[in-house]
């Protein structure tokens, strides 16, 4: 909280005011009746800026007469009732800025970002088609309100207001968060304002020539994709990187229709933006063709976003659109202005407010009357009040349930259908030659190769890409040949940049594709874990499930690679990717289930829309023995289409009634081994495969687990955020008179060499906690 000093003299100010109210709300309330400097200065600035436009309006002296016929008189490639329009627009959003702070007042607003001082983005609407995708900066508001005029069935107005009171009508969100976002209007909700978008509007752009290319549009689809976003998120690595994938792309000759938009007020919340930064930051900046334009001019901003759009559309190469805006009104209504910036600058950027400027050259060129402007903006202000007032009478949500369905919804029965439905038959011979299932046994990562292929058979729409994935077929040859077979449009290299490579996931997503990219450890997750998290895992969430964005991540995972690691190669740690909402993770420890647990989550992303993270674990991908050397019993058979792993079922191996082992991936090959050999010793084992880290097999493991009375976890991730943590939180809040311990990978970065086995679990580990179990009647969860 602010505190401000009052002066003595100002004897009309009652402490007991302030118990509703914010401090800035009570020194709107208070009207400026004292002359107290400190209150003056942090008075919220909308009422002022509001008052200025009416004073500034009846102030302009002007001689121009007023026709009719000049509303279908064209300046800068827009008639006079366009220009009047986009003038509406700019009111609109400039009212609806002013309303959310007054609903803040009385606790019925939730969001008071605005956009005033960029409602020139509006030109840019104007400039595109509604049918060109939109990842809107959460200033384009009047670009919002301009595209939705260009549909009957939208009432862009209505659909922001619901938004800022958390209606439950909302038509995108429905209450869960304050976006734009419509699917009549081809805008996908945006939930981060960091950059976090431009990755996946660089895949979407990409996706539309990608799909040109292999003749999936028809007719040709000209298409472009616009991102908007501010001059400080510009700096964000996130957006660098999606600067970067975009330039590399066209310098490869590659179509990437993407308009960039840099609302530029120079300004990120309290910290400026150095003076022309971003013209000599984007300008030389070779692969990406620089446009700029006076975001407070009309008509220069229509015609060079027009240029901006036409340049994009007709060459397919990606534009940075430069528009130069102000910031009024703070970073948001609960943002004091005044801390870091003087009241002198303020007034002199309230100066240049765009409307201001719009309505001048509106009277200039004769297209309105000073009283016609007046009217104009009292009526929109009625219009968004009363809009508002019945936006504040909806219903909110109230049920947890409902909070949550829409996040990540599975169909069981309908994934399962899909997943057991083979590829052409034909389709299969060609692109295998030999099928799978005519093959002897194979090891894991041949048998992904296989359902890899099975699945570009299936699929059309399916794209295979990552660093590494084509010509070379991955580091571990997963996707060996993969490009030779189906073509380089559908198996492709990226960049090495992990955020780049889940954009383009994304973005392909969300224009209809069937994306399977590979990131090629699981510890370069890390370097872009926002887009999983933030964006592709939200998508459904914030658009009430009308908007996907279907992907399977495949990641070479965990540690014990022999003679070649350290941490970036041998990473075990799953944390980041455990507390992702409504995120898929599939972890096999066999060929046989890595391909049908494959097949389940691309039905699952083809179905339901869902994200999967498929974990494969690098030591086994090649393992064929399991107890003897040569004694290939953990080479599989390709499995038929008959067979299906419904997402969160897990497998028991055994039947022992002394202990069961609860693990996975490695840690599941290496009990099976310790198993093996306690049972000649008179010990019987039962050993639990969960396969799914999320959702958990919750019924297997508490049956499992009951069945014994003694329970082993063994995780090969670490202690501290690591699967057991589930497991055994499981099994004491659902069960009782279990004894339970648990083996882990210590809470340390993993070394290099023969030192990683000190860090790691390893079969010693198993064997003595077995033994000890063994040893106590006691119960209880230890670890």
């Amino acid at each position: 909280m602010y505190c401000i000093r009052i002066q003595s003299q100002d004897s009309l100010f009652d402490p007991k005011l302030f118990e509703n109210q914010s401090l800035i709300e009570y020194v709107v309330a208070y009207q400026l009746s004292t002359t107290s400097e400190d209150i003056r200065m942090a008075v919220n600035r909308a009422s002022i800026v509001d008052l200025n436009f009416i004073e500034h309006i009846n102030s302009i002296q002007t001689s121009t007469s007023i026709s009719e016929d000049n509303l279908e008189l064209q300046w800068s490639g827009l008639y006079g009732w366009e220009i009047v329009d986009i003038f509406h627009t700019m009111i609109q959003s400039r009212h609806l800025d002013i309303r959310a702070r007054e609903l803040k007042k009385t606790h019925r607003s939730y969001y008071t970002i605005g956009s005033s001082g960029h409602e020139g983005n509006a030109c840019v609407a104007k400039a595109l088609r509604h049918t060109d995708p939109a990842f809107l900066h959460y200033r384009s508001g009047a670009f919002y309100l301009q595209r939705s005029k260009q549909v009957d069935s939208v009432s862009g107005v209505f659909d922001v207001l619901k938004g800022i009171v958390a209606s439950r009508h909302e038509p995108i969100a429905g209450g869960r968060h304050k976006v734009f976002g419509s699917v009549p209007l081809n805008i996908p909700p945006q939930t981060s304002t960091i950059a976090s978008h431009l990755p996946k509007a660089v895949g979407a752009a990409f996706t539309i020539a990608r799909k040109n290319r292999l003749q999936m549009s028809a007719p040709k689809d000209d298409s472009i994709v616009v991102c908007t976003f501010g001059d400080a998120s510009s700096n964000h690595s996130t957006a660098c990187g999606a600067f970067n994938a975009a330039a590399l792309t066209d310098y490869q000759n590659l179509p990437c229709p993407v308009l960039f938009v840099c609302e530029d007020n120079g300004i990120g919340i309290s910290v400026r933006t150095p003076q022309d930064w971003i013209e000599q930051r984007f300008k030389p900046n070779p692969g990406i063709k620089y446009f700029s334009a006076n975001g407070l001019d009309l008509l220069d901003c229509y015609e060079k976003s027009k240029a901006a759009a036409d340049y994009v559309r007709t060459t397919r190469r990606p534009t940075i659109l430069h528009i130069k805006v102000v910031r009024l009104l703070g970073h948001a209504g609960s943002d004091v202005e005044q801390l870091y910036r003087s009241q002198q600058e303020i007034e002199a950027w309230e100066a240049t407010d765009p409307l201001l400027r719009t309505a001048e050259r509106i009277l200039s060129l004769g297209l309105m009357h000073k009283s016609d402007i007046i009217q104009m903006y009292e009526q929109i202000r009625d219009e968004v009040e009363a809009l508002a007032l019945e936006a504040v009478s909806h219903p909110q949500m109230s049920d947890k349930d409902e909070v949550v369905s829409v996040l990540a919804p599975i169909d069981p029965e309908k994934i399962r259908t899909e997943a057991t439905t083979p590829p052409n038959a034909e389709a299969r011979q060609n692109f295998h030659s030999r099928l799978p299932e005519s093959e002897r046994p194979r090891h894991l990562a041949m048998l992904l190769n296989r359902a890899l292929g099975d699945m570009l058979c299936k699929y059309p729409e399916m794209m295979i890409f990552g660093e590494d994935v084509g010509k070379k077929g991955g580091v571990y040859h997963v996707t060996a040949d993969l490009q030779k077979k189906a073509g380089i449009g559908r198996v492709f290299n990226t960049p090495l940049d992990e955020s780049a490579i889940l954009g383009v996931a994304i973005g392909a997503g969300q224009m209809g594709m069937l994306p399977v990219p590979e990131i090629q450890y699981l510890a370069y997750l890390h370097n872009a874990i926002d887009q999983i998290r933030g964006e592709a895992g939200s998508l459904q969430f914030f658009s009430q499930g009308q908007f996907q964005n279907p992907m399977v991540v495949r990641i070479a995972a965990y540690a014990y690679q022999k003679g070649f690691g350290g941490h970036f190669h041998n990473a075990n740690s799953v944390a980041a990717i455990r507390d992702i909402p409504g995120l898929i993770i599939a972890s096999p420890s066999n060929g046989h289930d890595a391909a049908i647990m494959l097949r389940t989550c691309i039905a699952a992303a083809k179905v339901n829309g869902l994200v999967s993270i498929f974990l494969e674990p690098i030591a086994l991908y090649m393992t064929k023995d399991l107890h003897d050397d040569k004694d290939g019993e953990w080479l599989c058979e390709y499995p038929s289409f008959d067979e299906h792993i419904p997402i969160g079922q897990g497998l028991t191996h055994g039947t022992g009634t002394d202990i069961t082992i609860i693990s996975y991936a490695n840690g599941y090959w290496m009990s099976r081994r310790v198993a093996a050999r306690l049972q000649q010793e008179g010990i019987g084992c039962r050993v639990v495969d969960i396969r799914w880290l999320n959702p958990l097999p919750e019924e297997l493991i508490i049956e499992e687990a009951e069945a014994t009375g003694r329970v082993l976890v063994v995780d090969e991730c670490r202690k501290t955020g690591g699967m057991a943590e589930p497991i055994m939180a499981l099994l004491a809040e659902r069960t009782s008179g279990l004894t339970i311990r648990r083996v882990t990978g210590m809470d340390t970065y993993i070394p290099l060499g023969d030192a990683a086995n000190l860090v790691l679990v390893q079969e010693e580990d198993i064997e003595s906690a077995v033994r000890n179990l063994m040893q106590t009647s006691s119960t209880g969860v230890s670890s």
